[in-house]
């Protein structure tokens, strides 16, 4: 009676809801509760009082249940280390499915050095030479990762640079990155200095062009050209031809390689060509000449009866499989050179047929300098016109007929581009147009002591930093550059694989 006098005043819980179960024989002191099977299923203690173990669901965890007493302390280890079997599960089972993934990063500089940091495992797959290649295959389009400027300096009789004197003036060319970290190149990784190509004080360089990772500069004490890959480090020197050693010359360098799947911005020192145009002085008709680096010569000269004259403007800018160069042309008549109209027009190059042509520009373009050759729409030639406060867009069209027409596509003001304040209409005669970049459709301008980047196609801006030298020329640079990878090859090396 007592015993069941005590048991009536013990609360006893739902078996439904909480089951107890009672110590057996051999050790009646020892009592062990066992939650609700459908929630927690846990084990009964061992006859021999091993303890209590506890078992997880088969329906959560059924690799416990399926591998044994092995598996299961895998699984505890790994909770050990925090790593859960879901999360190692997730993992790309093989190195095919792991580099469609790599393959997917976006081509910014910290992309696979950020990836490679995750295992060997990744270290190895981004370092192989068969996925850069493909990385870059993949992508098509090098990132732009900053500008390339020839800065003016001005030199006294005691030989200090001053911007006030005009005693002599020399050139220093210099890398200013454009991303924001962490794929920020710090300018010195591309100081043409550390590869013993003197672009500084009484070096009387000159910056003509960059395409496809290479530089082209005018050695003016030396009178040849250099061809410079920043990011490898290799040049090669071309004499200049006797023709054009004392004219005004427009040059520019581009990637020669043609075949099947290759990517330009990639390879950083492949066979290359440089074209030159220039004037012939007796009768201003321009005269154009290829160097092919295959061939190692300089072929024949190519001209044009159409006569015009050079300006310092649009550097060769390539669109499709030609360049182009800003011109003025001449009518016949009294006046300059015995001539009375100049009109601005663009002189053609075709890399295919290596011929010359002098093709009439828009209504607009005359009496300006404002204005940019571009990529249109459509993959032809067209122009980008800053006029009165505003971008004007220009594409130009070939009927079946043969027949060509300019057609005004886009009209915009400007500071509602820039994000700048109305007033900037009264004060266009401090805009330039600083550079082009044929890989983004990206123009650089120069407003108010700053850089802005335009994309020309979504009219989207991006303050870049200040500048109070206006009327640089400044040359994009666009490549796929991976720094050096800890625990695998440097940069240098990797690209040399792609």
């Amino acid at each position: 009676m007592a015993d069941e006098a005590a048991g009536a005043n013990c609360p006893r819980c739902s078996t439904r809801l909480h089951r107890r179960i009672h110590a057996n024989e051999e050790e009646p002191e020892i009592a062990t509760r066992r939650c609700s099977p459908r929630l927690h299923p846990q084990t009964l203690a061992s006859k021999e009082g091993a303890g209590v173990t506890r078992r997880r669901s088969p329906r959560f965890h059924p690799q416990i249940h399926a591998s044994g007493d092995g598996e299961a302390a895998r699984v505890a280890r790994r909770r050990r280390r925090g790593t859960s079997p879901e999360a190692a599960d997730s993992l790309p089972a093989s190195d095919d499915l792991l580099r469609e993934i790599l393959l997917r990063l976006p081509p910014q500089p910290s992309s696979l050095p950020r990836a490679a940091a995750a295992c060997k495992r990744w270290l190895r797959v981004a370092a192989d030479p068969r996925f850069l290649r493909g990385f870059s295959a993949r992508h098509r389009k090098p990132p732009l990762l900053g500008v390339f400027e020839p800065l003016d300096w001005e030199i006294d009789s005691c030989g200090r640079l001053n911007r006030r004197s005009f005693k002599r003036r020399d050139k220093w060319i210099e890398f200013t990155p454009i991303l924001d970290p962490p794929d920020r190149i710090p300018p010195q990784r591309f100081d043409l200095r550390r590869h013993c190509v003197e672009t500084g004080i009484r070096s009387r360089a000159q910056l003509l062009g960059c395409r496809h990772g290479c530089l082209l500069i005018m050695d003016d004490v030396h009178a040849d050209f250099v061809v410079y890959a920043p990011i490898t480090g290799e040049q090669r020197r071309l004499a200049v031809p006797t023709e054009f050693k004392r004219d005004f010359v427009h040059a520019t360098v581009l990637c020669a390689a043609g075949e099947l799947g290759h990517v330009h911005g990639s390879c950083h020192w492949s066979p290359f060509k440089v074209v030159l145009v220039s004037m012939y002085r007796k009768d201003n008709r321009p005269v154009a000449c290829v160097y092919s680096s295959e061939a190692g010569v300089w072929g024949n000269l190519i001209s044009t009866d159409a006569r015009c004259g050079l300006v310092d403007a649009n550097p060769g800018i390539l669109v499709g499989n030609a360049l182009y160069w800003s011109s003025k042309s001449v009518c016949d008549g009294e006046g300059l050179w015995g001539l009375d109209r100049l009109t601005n027009d663009i002189i053609e190059f075709d890399l295919d047929t290596h011929s010359l042509a002098v093709i009439k520009g828009p209504p607009c373009l005359n009496n300006s300098l404002r204005h940019q050759i571009s990529k249109a729409d459509d993959g032809f030639v067209g122009l980008t016109v800053v006029f009165y406060g505003r971008f004007e867009m220009w594409q130009r069209k070939i009927d079946r007929h043969g027949v060509a027409t300019w057609l005004n596509h886009k009209s915009i003001q400007m500071h509602l581009v820039l994000g700048l304040s109305h007033q900037l209409e009264r004060l266009t005669r401090w805009i330039q147009i600083m550079g082009y970049d044929e890989d983004n459709g990206v123009i650089f301008l120069h407003v108010d002591a700053s850089v802005y980047m335009v994309q020309l196609m979504s009219m989207q801006s991006k303050k870049l930093y200040r500048s109070y030298t206006p009327n640089n020329r400044c040359h994009p640079f666009t490549s796929f550059y991976a720094p050096a990878i800890p625990g695998g090859c440097n940069g240098a090396e990797m690209l040399h694989d792609m």
